[in-house]
């Protein structure tokens, strides 16, 4: 049995690979409860993620969790991957944003896992491991979603740097001093390359890295807040930041991150995307070795992604005609791995580990943790009938 949403996952976890039912749950799609007082909300699986925004908005409310995908993703694809977005860096995840699930196991037993409070330490903690486990543990029918009031009020920055390395020394900066950005986006200098082909970025030639940069808060306190940013930005890398003064401003300023997905679609056929995380301090270093990979195997690397919490995307180009870029890709794949694994990071920070990384994660986990997690497997689903072949290698 392999649930699915809307299939906009890229690991292939909801392809049922040994054959058998496919539930879709998209017709599953109510929002049960808005409670503001309490601020929760309890929402079916296939409720779509934009949805569930302006449902909550109208009391004031959002659910942190925004993926890229959010006009198309739906909550339980959001729970099954603990797929998070820019936000995650200020708000967290899915797994600090669910207070618990209704949810059926591999054996058939309905259970219901969580509280519908703040606080709760009774028994162990089945809603964070239920949480990106990719639908082989149990399927989801129900979630006591956490919600937080937006914010009065937001800036928007965008700074530029010579290289990667002056870009990486602001993150950490940034991250380092008590004002926390609602985003933190970065682009290195291949995906700029990549962009001025297709647009008018409006940054100097000479920036190897670009910030994208929110505050958010009070009303009062919201210019503060971007003042004490900025100044942790700037180093002896910086080219130049820019505060959004409007509406406009802010679009014009999101315009080269927007573009950029557009332009990847012009420069090759097909991309292979991981989302891997490092830790924030490495993430220089770890642009280095990409770029080193990238020189060696002779495959072309674009990088952006969260960098507040280290979670970058690594996007080869290839040409999926070409047999012998394909087979340098799959090489090149897997040093980007050995290398992530070597700065002490993560395979996966959001898309999940499905049947694209199910052979990797060995690397980054160890024989017993692997045990642990077969034997929970096994006392979820019994028969073995929850997506088998996923997540875990066999």
């Amino acid at each position: 049995i392999a649930a699915r949403g809307l299939g906009t996952g890229t690991t292939r976890a909801t392809v049922p690979e040994r054959g058998g039912l496919v539930i879709a749950f998209e017709r599953m799609n109510r929002i049960l409860d808005v409670d503001p007082a309490n601020r929760i909300a309890v929402v079916e699986p296939g409720v779509v993620n934009d949805d569930l925004q302006r449902a909550v908005a109208g009391h004031g409310f959002f659910w942190p969790p925004d993926p890229t995908s959010a006009a198309v993703c739906t909550i339980g694809g959001n729970l099954a991957y603990n797929s998070a977005g820019p936000r995650a860096v200020k708000y967290g995840t899915p797994r600090e944003n669910t207070l618990g699930l209704t949810a059926v196991t591999g054996a058939g037993r309905m259970l219901r896992t969580g509280v519908m409070t703040t606080k709760g330490v009774v028994g162990y903690d089945l809603t964070r491991l239920i949480i990106g486990s990719e639908g082989t543990l149990a399927l989801i029918t129900s979630a006591t979603l956490k919600l937080t009031p937006l914010a009065e009020a937001r800036r928007t920055l965008r700074a530029a740097y010579r290289d990667i390395h002056a870009a990486a020394a602001a993150v950490a900066a940034i991250m380092a001093q008590p004002i926390t950005p609602c985003a933190l986006e970065f682009m290195d200098g291949s995906a700029i390359a990549m962009v001025r082909q297709f647009s008018d970025l409006g940054v100097s030639p000479d920036t190897g890295a670009l910030l994208m940069i929110e505050v958010d808060g009070p009303a009062n306190c919201v210019a503060a807040a971007a003042d004490a940013v900025s100044a942790a930005a700037r180093n002896d890398g910086l080219i130049d930041i820019k505060v959004a003064a409007d509406r406009d401003e802010i679009a014009a300023l999101w315009r080269t991150r927007k573009a950029l997905s557009p332009a990847l679609r012009h420069v090759a056929p097909k991309k292979i995307n991981e989302d891997v995380v490092v830790p924030v301090s490495r993430i220089g270093a770890f642009i280095d070795g990409l770029e080193q990979l990238s020189r060696d195997m002779a495959i072309r690397i674009v990088n952006f992604g969260h960098a507040g919490n280290g979670n970058i995307h690594v996007n080869l180009l290839v040409n999926p005609d070409d047999a012998d870029e394909m087979g340098r890709a799959a090489q090149c794949l897997s040093a980007v791995f050995d290398l992530v694994v070597a700065l002490d990071g993560t395979l996966s920070g959001e898309h999940g580990v499905g049947l694209e990384k199910r052979d990797f994660i060995h690397r980054e986990l160890d024989p017993a943790a692997l045990d642990l997690m077969r034997a929970i497997k096994a006392q979820f689903d019994p028969n073995g009938i929850l997506n088998p072949g996923k997540g875990l290698p066999p």
